[in-house]
């Protein structure tokens, strides 16, 4: 921890020492909430998002608030690792093109319907996620777009890994909003004087079950995803590639909310951009298209309710990213390093490397919460 900040009705403790101020002010919002269990955490990749600063944890007793899970429910990242200790040039470009065809990007969905077996089962009835069921089958195994990616990397350990960070697509957004709006409703009715973003759920009510119901569906279909598109990746690396071999399967959440045991208390914790980091426990922290990613395991801080940063976290913001960065100079960068990138016009700038904090500097800032197992140097990547 960096520093902690007192002033609020509960403190805030943070791994990091320059945050910015929308994401301070999110972060004492948080503090001043009667349902904020013992402390804030803020992680070193924080910055601001919608109610809630991304790369916080929060935990409360008796309420769970939507918006401090986000929009992309159960959002996170997987990797594999495959015997390949090295991997040519043009084996890469193929894979790549493979990949481009196989696996819909940004808006795009499947135009046909993908098997049953990849979605989750429906085993009762829930209101929104019934709705949005068949259209859902559509959207598994597809990237979306913002800071959605897939990755070849090389590993410190000698072998090529692949990575994949996506959400649970449309499904997931869909049950957030219904649920966010059915919260300000029901906060407003209840007479709590919270902001707006922050409207929550009491326990033991219809609404905080059906949101509990539907958050974990989403958190399922978005693993499911993400493990689809790991398969489509798996078949171009064997089309250009036969004899690779795969293993060590890893799979990390940042957007959700569970009951754990912290402090002698059982709470809801939320991570909001933020990933679990119990001792012993695998996680991948990812930096950008340009630089390094780590593979990592925890240590089980309690003072970060046992978590760590989700990837390197914002330095500016999208659209002062495409205004302010220098598209020549960021593609040049990248030739330099020899990746296969995705930034092709302005508009990808927000995803260019200069746009994200210094992943080195964020690693240095917990280590007291993770340990670094393997580094993972980018080979070629698809941007959302």
């Amino acid at each position: 921890m960096i520093q902690k900040i007192e002033t609020e009705k509960i403190p805030i403790k943070l791994w990091l020492d320059d945050i910015e101020d929308g994401a301070l002010q999110q972060a004492k919002d948080l503090a001043n909430l009667d349902i904020a269990f013992r402390h804030i955490a803020i992680m070193p990749d924080s910055h601001q998002g919608y109610g809630m600063p991304i790369g916080g944890i929060l935990a409360t007793k008796d309420a769970i608030i939507p918006n401090a899970v986000g929009v992309d429910i159960g959002c996170g990242m997987c990797s594999l690792r495959t015997n390949l200790e090295t991997i040519e040039m043009d084996e890469l470009k193929n894979i790549m093109g493979q990949i481009r065809e196989t696996v819909p990007v940004g808006f795009k969905h499947h135009d046909e319907k993908q098997d049953e077996r990849w979605m989750p089962d429906l085993k009762e009835d829930l209101p929104i996620v019934s709705k949005e069921y068949e259209r859902g089958r559509n959207q598994v195994g597809t990237l979306g777009g913002g800071n959605h990616f897939m990755e070849i990397q090389k590993g410190s350990d000698g072998y090529i890994w692949i990575m994949v960070h996506s959400g649970s697509r449309n499904i997931g957004y869909t049950v957030a909003n219904h649920y966010h709006k059915k919260a300000v409703v029901e906060t407003k009715k209840r007479g709590d004087d919270v902001p707006k973003d922050l409207s929550y759920f009491v326990r033991g009510t219809e609404d905080y079950d059906n949101y509990y119901k539907e958050m974990n569906y989403c958190i399922e279909f978005a693993l499911q995803n993400r493990k689809l598109m790991m398969e489509r990746i798996k078949d171009a690396f064997k089309e250009f590639v036969p004899e690779v071999e795969f293993s060590n399967f890893i799979n990390k959440p940042h957007n959700f909310a569970a009951w754990e045991t912290h402090f002698g208390g059982k709470v809801m914790v939320h991570r909001k951009g933020a990933t679990r980091a119990e001792k012993g426990e695998w996680g991948m922290i990812p930096g950008s298209q340009g630089t390094s990613s780590f593979l990592v395991k925890g240590k089980g801080n309690p003072l970060s309710f046992n978590s760590c940063s989700h990837g390197a976290g914002r330095l500016m913001s999208r659209s002062e990213a495409r205004r302010s960065l220098d598209l020549k100079k960021e593609v040049a960068q990248l030739k330099e390093k020899g990746v296969l990138h995705a930034l092709r016009h302005k508009k990808d700038l927000d995803e260019a490397p200069s746009s994200y904090k210094n992943i080195n500097e964020v690693m240095a800032l917990q280590k007291d919460l993770v340990e670094i197992q393997v580094e993972l140097t980018p080979l070629a990547v698809v941007k959302g």
